[in-house]
Protein backbone atom coordinates (compact mmCIF):
# COMPACT_ATOMS: atom_id res chain seq x y z
CA UNK A 1 0.00 0.00 0.00
CA UNK A 2 1.37 3.31 -0.74
CA UNK A 3 1.69 6.22 1.63
CA UNK A 4 -1.29 8.22 2.34
CA UNK A 5 -1.19 12.00 0.97
CA UNK A 6 1.45 12.62 -1.70
CA UNK A 7 2.87 16.16 -2.26
CA UNK A 8 0.35 18.38 -3.36
CA UNK A 9 -2.05 16.50 -1.13
CA UNK A 10 0.46 17.60 1.57
CA UNK A 11 0.50 21.30 0.40
CA UNK A 12 -3.18 21.71 0.71
CA UNK A 13 -3.04 20.73 4.27
CA UNK A 14 -0.05 23.58 5.55
CA UNK A 15 -2.79 24.92 7.91
CA UNK A 16 -3.83 22.38 9.47
CA UNK A 17 -1.77 21.42 12.67
CA UNK A 18 -0.73 17.46 12.51
CA UNK A 19 0.47 15.70 15.35
CA UNK A 20 3.17 12.82 14.29
CA UNK A 21 2.43 9.56 16.18
CA UNK A 22 4.93 6.35 16.42
CA UNK A 23 2.48 3.10 16.40
CA UNK A 24 3.39 -0.23 17.21
CA UNK A 25 2.36 -3.34 16.51
CA UNK A 26 -0.20 -5.09 19.26
CA UNK A 27 1.28 -8.69 19.77
CA UNK A 28 -1.92 -9.54 21.11
CA UNK A 29 -5.34 -9.04 22.34
CA UNK A 30 -7.68 -9.56 25.44
CA UNK A 31 -7.86 -8.29 28.95
CA UNK A 32 -4.84 -9.61 30.14
CA UNK A 33 -2.22 -8.23 27.18
CA UNK A 34 -4.64 -5.25 27.62
CA UNK A 35 -3.50 -4.37 31.03
CA UNK A 36 -0.12 -5.01 30.47
CA UNK A 37 0.38 -2.23 27.25
CA UNK A 38 -1.69 0.07 29.77
CA UNK A 39 1.59 -1.00 32.73
CA UNK A 40 3.81 -0.56 29.90
CA UNK A 41 3.23 3.79 29.54
CA UNK A 42 1.03 2.58 26.22
CA UNK A 43 -2.45 3.42 25.24
CA UNK A 44 -4.71 0.30 22.51
CA UNK A 45 -5.86 1.88 19.78
CA UNK A 46 -7.56 1.25 16.20
CA UNK A 47 -7.47 3.05 12.83
CA UNK A 48 -10.57 2.12 10.63
CA UNK A 49 -10.22 2.62 7.02
CA UNK A 50 -12.20 5.35 5.16
CA UNK A 51 -14.36 3.22 2.63
CA UNK A 52 -14.01 0.00 4.71
CA UNK A 53 -11.86 -2.66 4.89
CA UNK A 54 -9.62 -4.17 7.89
CA UNK A 55 -8.99 -1.92 10.57
CA UNK A 56 -5.64 -2.34 12.05
CA UNK A 57 -4.92 -2.63 16.27
CA UNK A 58 -2.08 -1.03 17.57
CA UNK A 59 -0.13 1.02 20.54
CA UNK A 60 0.75 4.33 20.74
CA UNK A 61 3.30 5.55 23.85
CA UNK A 62 0.73 8.08 25.73
CA UNK A 63 2.91 11.51 25.75
CA UNK A 64 2.59 10.88 22.02
CA UNK A 65 -0.86 11.97 21.81
CA UNK A 66 -0.94 14.79 24.19
CA UNK A 67 -1.10 17.55 22.10
CA UNK A 68 -3.85 15.41 19.68
CA UNK A 69 -6.02 14.32 22.78
CA UNK A 70 -5.66 17.18 25.64
CA UNK A 71 -6.68 20.30 23.16
CA UNK A 72 -10.03 21.86 22.13
CA UNK A 73 -8.62 22.12 18.35
CA UNK A 74 -8.96 20.19 15.85
CA UNK A 75 -6.09 18.60 14.75
CA UNK A 76 -5.09 15.28 11.93
CA UNK A 77 -2.36 12.87 12.93
CA UNK A 78 0.39 11.29 10.81
CA UNK A 79 0.90 8.13 12.39
CA UNK A 80 3.77 5.76 10.92
CA UNK A 81 3.27 1.80 11.61
CA UNK A 82 5.29 -0.96 10.19
CA UNK A 83 6.79 1.27 7.37
CA UNK A 84 3.72 3.45 6.36
CA UNK A 85 2.02 6.56 6.48
CA UNK A 86 -1.59 7.12 7.21
CA UNK A 87 -2.94 10.63 7.86
CA UNK A 88 -5.69 10.03 10.45
CA UNK A 89 -8.32 11.78 12.75
CA UNK A 90 -9.28 11.20 16.25
CA UNK A 91 -12.72 9.27 16.15
CA UNK A 92 -13.19 8.62 20.09
CA UNK A 93 -11.49 8.33 23.11
CA UNK A 94 -12.37 5.89 26.04
CA UNK A 95 -11.04 7.38 29.01
CA UNK A 96 -11.24 5.76 32.93
CA UNK A 97 -14.50 7.30 34.72
CA UNK A 98 -12.40 8.12 38.08
CA UNK A 99 -8.53 9.02 36.93
CA UNK A 100 -9.66 10.38 33.35
CA UNK A 101 -6.56 8.34 32.11
CA UNK A 102 -6.88 7.73 28.35
CA UNK A 103 -7.59 3.94 28.18
CA UNK A 104 -8.18 3.33 24.00
CA UNK A 105 -8.36 5.57 21.22
CA UNK A 106 -10.40 5.31 17.59
CA UNK A 107 -9.05 6.19 14.62
CA UNK A 108 -10.36 7.05 11.16
CA UNK A 109 -8.07 7.40 8.26
CA UNK A 110 -8.18 10.00 5.47
CA UNK A 111 -8.52 9.31 1.57
CA UNK A 112 -7.80 12.19 -0.91
CA UNK A 113 -11.33 13.26 -1.99
CA UNK A 114 -13.85 10.98 0.53
CA UNK A 115 -15.20 12.73 2.48
CA UNK A 116 -15.64 12.60 6.25
CA UNK A 117 -17.32 13.46 9.42
CA UNK A 118 -15.87 16.03 12.48
CA UNK A 119 -16.24 17.84 15.22
CA UNK A 120 -14.47 21.35 14.97
CA UNK A 121 -14.52 24.65 17.04
CA UNK A 122 -16.21 28.02 16.37
CA UNK A 123 -13.94 30.94 16.66
CA UNK A 124 -15.86 33.87 17.21
CA UNK A 125 -14.18 37.65 15.74
CA UNK A 126 -15.50 41.17 15.98
CA UNK A 127 -16.73 44.18 17.78
CA UNK A 128 -20.09 43.56 18.76
CA UNK A 129 -22.46 47.00 18.94
CA UNK A 130 -24.40 45.42 21.90
CA UNK A 131 -21.50 44.43 24.56
CA UNK A 132 -20.46 48.10 23.58
CA UNK A 133 -23.34 49.57 24.63
CA UNK A 134 -23.08 47.29 27.65
CA UNK A 135 -24.63 43.76 27.01
CA UNK A 136 -22.61 40.96 27.37
CA UNK A 137 -21.48 38.28 24.98
CA UNK A 138 -23.01 34.46 25.47
CA UNK A 139 -21.48 31.97 23.47
CA UNK A 140 -23.70 28.87 23.16
CA UNK A 141 -21.88 26.69 21.05
CA UNK A 142 -18.18 25.62 20.88
CA UNK A 143 -17.88 23.56 18.50
CA UNK A 144 -20.13 22.33 15.04
CA UNK A 145 -20.32 19.18 13.30
CA UNK A 146 -18.68 19.43 9.24
CA UNK A 147 -18.82 17.20 6.24
CA UNK A 148 -15.73 17.87 4.04
CA UNK A 149 -13.05 16.19 1.74
CA UNK A 150 -9.33 15.77 3.11
CA UNK A 151 -8.33 18.24 0.79
CA UNK A 152 -10.48 20.88 2.43
CA UNK A 153 -10.53 20.44 5.69
CA UNK A 154 -10.16 23.22 8.13
CA UNK A 155 -9.32 23.44 11.73
CA UNK A 156 -11.72 25.74 12.67
CA UNK A 157 -15.00 27.45 11.34
CA UNK A 158 -15.49 31.47 12.26
CA UNK A 159 -18.49 33.60 12.92
CA UNK A 160 -18.21 37.35 12.55
CA UNK A 161 -20.40 39.06 15.73
CA UNK A 162 -19.50 42.61 14.48
CA UNK A 163 -23.49 42.90 13.77
CA UNK A 164 -24.92 41.63 16.99
CA UNK A 165 -26.72 44.61 18.90
CA UNK A 166 -28.50 43.97 22.72
CA UNK A 167 -30.57 40.68 22.20
CA UNK A 168 -29.84 39.50 19.10
CA UNK A 169 -28.90 35.95 18.65
CA UNK A 170 -26.28 34.57 16.06
CA UNK A 171 -27.15 31.51 14.65
CA UNK A 172 -25.50 28.26 12.90
CA UNK A 173 -26.26 29.83 9.04
CA UNK A 174 -23.83 32.69 10.31
CA UNK A 175 -21.12 30.73 10.05
CA UNK A 176 -18.96 31.82 7.03
CA UNK A 177 -17.91 28.53 6.31
CA UNK A 178 -15.15 28.35 3.15
CA UNK A 179 -16.06 26.60 -0.01
CA UNK A 180 -16.40 22.58 0.37
CA UNK A 181 -17.01 22.57 3.78
CA UNK A 182 -20.78 22.04 4.80
CA UNK A 183 -22.02 22.18 8.51
CA UNK A 184 -24.44 19.59 9.82
CA UNK A 185 -26.17 21.47 12.28
CA UNK A 186 -29.44 22.82 11.94
CA UNK A 187 -29.02 26.20 10.77
CA UNK A 188 -31.52 28.00 12.77
CA UNK A 189 -29.17 26.49 15.67
CA UNK A 190 -28.06 29.52 18.31
CA UNK A 191 -24.61 29.74 18.77
CA UNK A 192 -24.28 33.26 20.27
CA UNK A 193 -26.40 35.98 22.28
CA UNK A 194 -26.01 39.24 23.66
CA UNK A 195 -27.58 40.16 26.93
CA UNK A 196 -28.98 42.60 28.18
CA UNK A 197 -27.68 43.33 31.92
CA UNK A 198 -30.67 44.18 34.34
CA UNK A 199 -29.90 47.41 34.54
CA UNK A 200 -30.39 47.97 30.68
CA UNK A 201 -33.75 46.52 30.43
CA UNK A 202 -35.57 49.14 32.03
CA UNK A 203 -34.56 51.94 29.91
Amino acid sequence: MRAFFEKDYNSSLNTMEIVTIQGHPKAGSGKVETAKIRRAGQIPAIMYKSGGGDAIQFTINAPDVRHLVYTSKFKMAEITLDGQTYKAILKDIQFHPVTEQVLHLDFLTLIPGVKFKASVPVRFVGQSKGVKEGGKFMPRMRSVGIITTPEMAVDEVVADISAMELGSTLRVRDIQAQDGVNIVNQPAVPIASIEIPRALRGQ
